[in-house]
C-alpha cells in the first residue's frame, strides 16, 4: 500500500487499483474553482468550509494555475468566499474565525499574483465585486478592528494585523493599491495604539503593529489627504509614544545584536588566525563577510515617527537600560503570511518600560543612541544599492533630529552625557578603539563622531554623492544650533576639520571622473561654508581660544588643498561651460581662508627660514611669535580673527 501522505491536498498516493484521496477542504477547494455556485447542491456549504483546517498551499497553488481567462470565469464564486469570509468573522466559534482570515490572506495574495499587469480596479472586482465593495470592505475592517480592540485571543489579533499586512503589501507599490483607499476610509489608527499603549499587546503584536502604521502612513501621502498622517501627527499619549518606541529600539538593538555577535564570531574564528599569520592584507575582504539583513520597515516606522509627531522626539531620549546587554525570554514568532519590505520581526519579546529593571551593572541607553549605533553599521558600505538607500534614510532621519529645537537641547546637554560605541569600518592606518576607553559625552558628540566617519570611509570610485550632501548638512544644523545658543562643544574638533579638508582633496584628485557624475561644486561649497562658519562665528560656539589657535594651524598647515581648489574653480569659472555659475560661487567663498592663508605664509615662511627651520610646529605657532612685526603682533593666533 503506498505510503500515506498530505502534500497537495492528498491522503494518498494514486495506484493500479485506487483512485487518490483528497481532503474534503480541497475537494471543496475544487468546487469553488468551477463555473457552478458549490451551495447549490449543499446549502450548508460555507458553513462547513470554514470549520476545516485552510490548506493555504493548496488554495494559493489553484489560483496560480489559473491564467486570466480562467479566473475570471470563476469571478462569483471568488467573490462569494470573500464575501462569507468576511461573514464568518463575526462569528463566535475561533475556528471559524481563524480559518476565515487565513483564506482571506490567501485569496488576497493569489488574486494580486496572477493580476500583477492589470489594475488595481480589476483586483477590487474580482476579489470582492464593484457593486458590494464599500459594504463588504466596510464590514472587514469593522470585522478586524473589533478583534483588534477586544479582550480575546492574541492569536487571533496576530492574524488580523498578519492579514492587514498581507492587504497592504501586496503591491511593489503600496500606492498603486488602490483596495487600501477602503482601509483610509474605515480607519484602524485607534485599534493600532491600543496595541503600543498595552505592555502585554506590544510585546505580542508591537512589532507588526508599528510596521503596518509606517505602510499605512505612506499610502498615496503626497497625492490627497491621508488620514493615518493626520492623527499620527497629533498623538500626544506617553504610554502609546513610549511604547511605538520600545518597539522600534527592541528592533535595532537586535539588529545590531545579531552584528557584534557576527563580528565577534568572525574575529575568533579560522579567518582571524590566518590573518594574523598572513597579516592584514585581507581585511577588507574579510569584513564584507559580515552581513545582516537590515530592517527598513523599521527605519521606516522611526522617520515616520521622527518627522510627524514632535512629542515622539522626547522618546529619542527616554532611558532604559542597555537592551543588547539583557537577558530576556524569547519566544517564537508566529509564521507571517507576508514580510513587509524584506524584513523580519526581532526574535525577542519588546520591552515594555514597567519591565526594564534598573541595574547599576547595565549601562543606560536610549532609542538615539540605539539608531547611531545602527546607523554606523548600516553606513559603511554603501557600494550595495540596498545598503546605499538604508544608509539615505538614517541620514534623513538625523537631519529631521537635527532640525529639532528641542532634539538638538537634549544632544547638547552637559547633564546628559553617554558612553555610545559606535562601529567603524576597520583601516590599516588606525587601531580599533577599546569600549572601555570610550569617554561619557553629549550625546551631539557621537552625531559628529558617526559624520566624520562616514566622511572619511567613503571616497571611492562610486561616490554616494547625495550621501556625502545630507552628512555636511547636518553638521552645519548642529553648529547653527551651537552658534544660536551659544553652546561650547567639547569636542575634538581637528578631526571634523582634517576630515573636511580630506575630502576637498578627494574632489580635486577626482575631478574629471566626477564631474561626469556630480556637481561637486555643490558639496565644495558646503565645505568651504561651514570653514566660514568656524572662522566667522567660532567664537561664539567654540570651547576655547586655543581651539582657534587649532582651526588656524589647520588651515595653514593643509593650505596647498585651499590653494588647489581655488586654482580649479577659478579656471572653471572664468571658462564659459556649465560649471561656470557653481565654481564662481566657490570662489567667493574662498575669500576668507585666501585672506588667512595669504596673511600669514609669508611671515611663517620667512621665520622658518632665519631660523633655519623646515617647518614651523602647532606649538611654535602659539607661542613663539616673533615672527610678527609691527601691529602684526599679537599673543596667540586667536587675535587674528579680529584683524580680517
Amino acid at each position: 500500500m503506498a505510503q500515506t501522505e498530505k502534500k497537495g491536498g492528498l491522503l494518498r498516493k494514486s495506484s493500479a487499483s485506487k483512485k487518490p484521496l483528497k481532503e474534503k477542504v480541497v475537494l471543496m477547494y475544487d468546487e469553488i474553482f468551477t463555473t457552478e455556485d458549490p451551495s447549490k447542491c449543499n446549502p450548508r456549504f460555507w458553513e462547513e468550509l470554514f470549520l476545516m483546517k485552510v490548506n493555504l498551499e493548496y488554495l494559493e497553488g489553484k489560483l496560480e494555475a489559473l491564467d486570466g481567462e480562467e479566473l475570471m470565469k470563476i469571478k462569483d464564486n471568488i467573490n462569494c468566499l470573500f464575501q462569507h469570509c468576511i461573514q464568518a468573522l463575526g462569528e463566535e466559534h475561533p475556528i471559524r474565525v481563524v480559518n476565515a482570515l487565513q483564506t482571506l490572506c490567501a485569496l488576497i495574495r493569489g488574486v494580486h499574483q496572477k493580476n500583477k499587469s492589470t489594475s488595481g480596479f480589476d483586483i477590487i472586482n474580482m476579489l470582492v465585486g464593484f457593486d458590494k465593495a464599500e459594504l463588504c470592505m466596510k464590514n472587514l475592517m469593522e470585522s478586524l478592528d473589533s478583534l483588534l480592540c477586544a479582550e480575546g485571543s492574541e492569536s487571533l489579533k496576530s492574524l488580523c494585523l498578519k492579514l492587514l499586512l498581507c492587504l497592504v503589501t501586496v503591491t511593489d507599490n503600496i500606492s498603486q493599491n488602490t483596495i487600501l483607499e477602503y482601509v483610509m476610509i474605515n480607519s484602524i489608527f485607534e485599534a493600532i495604539l491600543q496595541i503600543l499603549s498595552s505592555p502585554l499587546s506590544r510585546r505580542e503584536h508591537g512589532y507588526d503593529a508599528v510596521v503596518l502604521l509606517a505602510l499605512l502612513v505612506n499610502y498615496r501621502k503626497y497625492e490627497s489627504v491621508n488620514p493615518y498622517i493626520v492623527k499620527l501627527s497629533i498623538v500626544d499619549d506617553e504610554a502609546t509614544l513610549n511604547g511605538m518606541g520600545l518597539v522600534i529600539a527592541q528592533a535595532l538593538s537586535e539588529y545590531n545584536r545579531q552584528y557584534k555577535d557576527k563580528e565577534e564570531e568572525h574575529q575568533t574564528g579560522f579567518f582571524s588566525a590566518l590573518t594574523n599569520m598572513v597579516g592584514s592584507m585581507f581585511i577588507a575582504d574579510a569584513d564584507e563577510k559580515i552581513s545582516v539583513q537590515t530592517n527598513e520597515a523599521i527605519l521606516l516606522a522611526l522617520y515616520e515617527a521622527v518627522h510627524l509627531n514632535r512629542n515622539f522626539i522626547t522618546v529619542l531620549a527616554q532611558s532604559h537600560p542597555e537592551m543588547g546587554l539583557m537577558t530576556s525570554p524569547t519566544s517564537p514568532v508566529p509564521t507571517t503570511p507576508v514580510t513587509p519590505l524584506g524584513t523580519t520581526p526581532p526574535s525577542s519579546d519588546v520591552i515594555s518600560s514597567a519591565e526594564l529593571p534598573l541595574d547599576a551593572d547595565v549601562q543606560t541607553s536610549n532609542l538615539l543612541i540605539t539608531f547611531l549605533k545602527y546607523s554606523s553599521i548600516v553606513m559603511q558600505d554603501t557600494k550595495d544599492e540596498h545598503r546605499l538607500h538604508s544608509g539615505k534614510l538614517c541620514l534623513i532621519i538625523l537631519t529631521c533630529i537635527a532640525e529639532d529645537q528641542y532634539a538638538n537641547a537634549f544632544l547638547h546637554d552637559d547633564n546628559m552625557n553617554f558612553r555610545v560605541n559606535l562601529h567603524r569600518v576597520p583601516m590599516r592606518h588606525r587601531k580599533k578603539a577599546a569600549d572601555k576607553n570610550l569617554p561619557c559625552r553629549p550625546l551631539v558628540c557621537a552625531v559628529l563622531d558617526l559624520m566624520v566617519e562616514f566622511i572619511v570611509t567613503h571616497m571611492m570610485k562610486e561616490f554616494p554623492m547625495d550621501l556625502y550632501v545630507r552628512c555636511i548638512q547636518i553638521v552645519h544644523k548642529l553648529l547653527c544650533y551651537q552658534k544660536k545658543c551659544r553652546v561650547r562643544l567639547h569636542y575634538t574638533w581637528r578631526e571634523l576639520w582634517s576630515a573636511l579638508i580630506n575630502l576637498l582633496k578627494f574632489l580635486m584628485s577626482n575631478e574629471t571622473v566626477l564631474l561626469a557624475k556630480h556637481n561637486i561644486f555643490t558639496l565644495a561649497l558646503m565645505v568651504v561654508n561651514l570653514f566660514n562658519m568656524f572662522i566667522t562665528y567660532g567664537d561664539t560656539f567654540l570651547p576655547t581660544p586655543s581651539s582657534y589657535d587649532e582651526l588656524y594651524y589647520e588651515i595653514i598647515r593643509m593650505h596647498q588643498n585651499f590653494d588647489n581648489l581655488y586654482s580649479m574653480v577659478l579656471r572653471l569659472s572664468t571658462n564659459a561651460g556649465q560649471w561656470k555659475e557653481p565654481a564662481s560661487k566657490v570662489t567667493h567663498a574662498l575669500v576668507n581662508i585666501r585672506a588667512i592663508i595669504n596673511h600669514f605664509n609669508p611671515k611663517i615662511e620667512s621665520y622658518a627660514a632665519v631660523n633655519h627651520i623646515s617647518q614651523l610646529s602647532e606649538d611654535q605657532g602659539r607661542k613663539d611669535d616673533a615672527f610678527y612685526s609691527g601691529n602684526d603682533r599679537c599673543v596667540s593666533w586667536w587675535g587674528l580673527t579680529r584683524r580680517l
